[in-house]
């Protein structure tokens, strides 16, 4: 083909850009829809549009699509949408998934490195004498046994975490315990991988040593120098309350001058765009972590990425193998595939995990996806890789990430995980069979109020129990570049940890407390389905979260335990003696349930209680007569009282029945906390008077708890 002017060559960058574009979506949906992770397809498509497939039709398509003269500037963009992908691995690699688990993740990951890393050095004897020249330069045996090995030990973090989010793995001790192995095998591996280039392009040994000693000094100074610098785009983003363009701009910046930096170093510019991202502000920056990968993810996995990967396919070539190369390509998978999972399962067998949970983690270290096809690439930029054996590792890696969705549903089926998941969810709050009262947490300002009245309405029930709940709202968008998963991790760490502190208002009164934590895109179902987990008698929220959410896919009808919805009255006006707690009731599942909790209410304030009939002067009204008489006799301060004087009372608190009448009764209590009650089946089938026997023996009226 004739020299094409610089005119041609834009015209084509723009029509192959649109191909690839068009390819990758529609690549990606399939995988979607076959339960793979996007990026798989994606590949796929790179692979596709090059001689495996396009360039085996009539007319070599594949040169016609994308001539020899446009391909450099496709290589720029393909470059450029790498150290974007790199900046982002860094980004998610938070060594707070390793802590407390040191040892057992360390363990395992290096078992999971060493294993695969050896056998694929000891599979380079046999594949060297296949594949010892490129372009007809000579490659030497250590610096390809050394790349084969890095290629079989390497883990795809981003596609893991993808894969565990997708499943709700993250919350079981298999999935945390895989994320935090994966996590310490990115740093094994990618700190191998940079010495292994500085080895493949030191031209002695001096000059290895050199380069790895700027690349000791050039981390040093990001990790010590740069990183307390980059927290100020923390304090930007939360002043701004958004990514602001020129906060974006430091980004980008700073990962493009780190890529540069390792680049003139001698090691790949992958590498200071990795570094640049692990340096990155974590403490308080999950939001602005959330919006970097957002907004680059616009840019990357668009237009970006997929460009890559079409470079990546233009040197592979799958027809090309014959039988030769379909033996050296099950000896690469037998390796790939053995080292890395009997590497995971026995270090983890070792350290005393459960075989299942062993199995789960060698099946999900396997994942290697692109971060296999980045280290491939540069193995073919620096001229080890030759287009053979390029292309059979391109296969391994396509396959064993390929393969790790469905045999973590053979290890691992839905019925044991979602046991799992709620078993996990038990243990961590350590819930024992007692009387309990969910409370969700969502208003800072009136945390206090509302976990003493969490407090209260427990009574005098014992054993009994609060747990404090906060629904963490789930990703805007799920990412195809990285997993996404991290920063949402961190705002879940964070809102655990702001319940942790709240703990004490309850501990100080003798209440046994929990924390319960879930992301959720539909609050109701969650809390529903967290109410059944958690065993709850009653389900306490406020009014304000209760309303903001009126609009959601379910309803709070949802929830089939006993629900109570709050209105907060001034902070100032705190439990009392002297102010009662007045109780509109009636005969109905919800006006008995109405009593029965504000009489606990009134037994843990060591207060009066109001009962406003509201069932009239027939059976029902006689009914709640006696309820009152024997409230009384268990020796609580009680009395039947008309609407007027209940309606200007000083009261505590104004219980009501669920209804449309309900809040006709909160006339004039404006500074009262007001509490509506939906009863749950449990409550609606029992008895109002053996309810209240069994809520009012002798001992009930001790002193209060507090």
């Amino acid at each position: 083909m004739e020299e094409l002017s610089p005119a041609e060559i834009a015209a084509f960058v723009l029509l192959d850009i649109a191909v690839i574009i068009i390819a990758a979506r529609l690549f990606g949906r399939a995988a979607r829809a076959l339960r793979q992770p996007a990026v798989i397809g994606e590949i796929v498509a790179g692979i596709a549009l090059g001689p495996s497939l396009l360039g085996a039709l009539p007319g070599n398509l594949t040169d016609v699509l994308f001539p020899e003269d446009v391909r450099p500037y496709l290589y720029i963009l393909a470059q450029l949408g790498l150290i974007l992908f790199m900046f982002i691995v860094g980004l998610e690699l938070d060594v707070g998934l390793i802590r407390g688990r040191e040892r057992v993740a360390g363990a395992i990951s290096l078992c999971s490195v060493v294993l695969p890393f050896a056998l694929g050095a000891g599979l380079t004897l046999i594949l060297h004498p296949l594949h010892d020249e490129v372009g007809g330069e000579p490659v030497t045996l250590l610096a390809l046994a050394l790349f084969i090995g890095v290629a079989m030990s390497i883990t795809a973090f981003p596609v893991l975490a993808r894969i565990l989010g997708d499943r709700g793995m993250h919350r079981t001790p298999a999935g945390v315990m895989a994320l935090a192995c994966a996590a310490f095998d990115d740093i094994l591996a990618w700190t191998l991988l940079a010495f292994v280039v500085a080895v493949a392009r030191g031209e002695s040994p001096f000059d290895v040593v050199r380069i790895v000693g700027l690349t000791v000094v050039f981390a040093a100074a990001m990790f010590l120098g740069v990183k307390p610098l980059l927290r100020r785009l923390t304090m930007w983003h939360q002043a701004a309350g958004r990514l602001t363009p020129d906060v974006l701009a430091v980004v980008l910046i700073g990962v493009l001058l780190s890529g540069y930096a390792t680049d003139r170093i001698g090691i790949h510019s992958i590498f200071g765009a990795f570094i640049f991202g692990a340096i990155m502000p974590r403490e308080g920056a999950a939001e602005l972590t959330r919006d970097i990968l957002e907004r680059l993810e616009q840019v990357s996995v668009l237009l970006l990425l997929p460009v890559f990967f079409v470079i990546a396919g233009l040197g592979t070539n799958i027809g090309g193998l014959g039988l030769d190369g379909l033996w050296q390509l099950g000896l690469i998978l037998a390796v790939a595939i053995g080292g890395k999972f009997i590497g995971a399962y026995s270090g983890a067998r070792m350290l005393k995990l459960p075989g299942r949970q062993a199995s789960v983690i060698g099946v999900l270290m396997n994942t290697r996806g692109l971060t296999e096809l980045v280290i491939l690439q540069i193995g073919r930029d620096l001229g080890v890789l030759d287009g053979e054996l390029f292309t059979m590792l391109v296969l391994m890696a396509l396959i064993t990430t390929t393969m790790t969705e469905p045999l973590l549903r053979l290890v691992y089926p839905e019925r044991i995980l979602r046991r799992d998941i709620e078993a996990a969810e038990r243990a961590s709050l350590g819930i024992v069979d007692a009387y309990q009262v969910l409370t969700v947490v969502d208003e800072p300002a009136r945390a206090h109020q509302l976990i003493d009245l969490g407090c209260d309405l427990l009574g005098n029930q014992s054993p009994s129990g609060l747990v404090l709940d906060r629904l963490v709202p789930a990703p805007r968008s799920q990412l195809e570049v990285g997993s996404g998963l991290l920063p949402d991790l961190a705002a879940m760490a964070s809102a655990v940890d702001e319940l942790k502190a709240l703990t004490s208002t309850a501990s100080a009164r003798g209440v046994t407390t929990n924390v319960l934590s879930r992301f959720s895109s539909d609050p109701w179902a969650d809390l529903a389905s967290q109410a059944e987990i958690v065993d709850a008698d009653v389900v306490l929220v406020s009014e304000a979260w209760s309303a903001a959410r009126a609009g959601g896919p379910t309803a709070e009808a949802a929830v089939l335990r006993t629900l109570v919805t709050v209105r907060l009255g001034a902070a100032e006006d705190g439990a009392s003696p002297d102010r009662p707690v007045v109780v509109a009731a009636d005969i109905t599942a919800d006006g008995r349930t109405a009593l029965r909790l504000a009489t606990q209410m009134a037994l843990q304030r060591r207060s009066a209680l109001w009962v406003l009939d509201s069932s009239g002067s027939g059976r029902g009204g006689r009914r709640l007569a006696a309820a009152v008489e024997q409230i009384r006799r268990a020796g609580l301060e009680a009395r039947l009282v008309g609407r007027e004087e209940a309606a200007h009372a000083d009261a505590s608190a104004l219980v009501l029945p669920a209804g449309p009448a309900a809040g006709d009764f909160a006339v004039g209590l404006s500074f009262a906390s007001v509490l509506t009650v939906r009863a749950g089946q449990a409550d609606a089938d029992l008895d109002l008077t053996e309810a209240l026997t069994a809520l009012l023996p002798d001992e009930a009226l001790q002193p209060p708890v507090g």
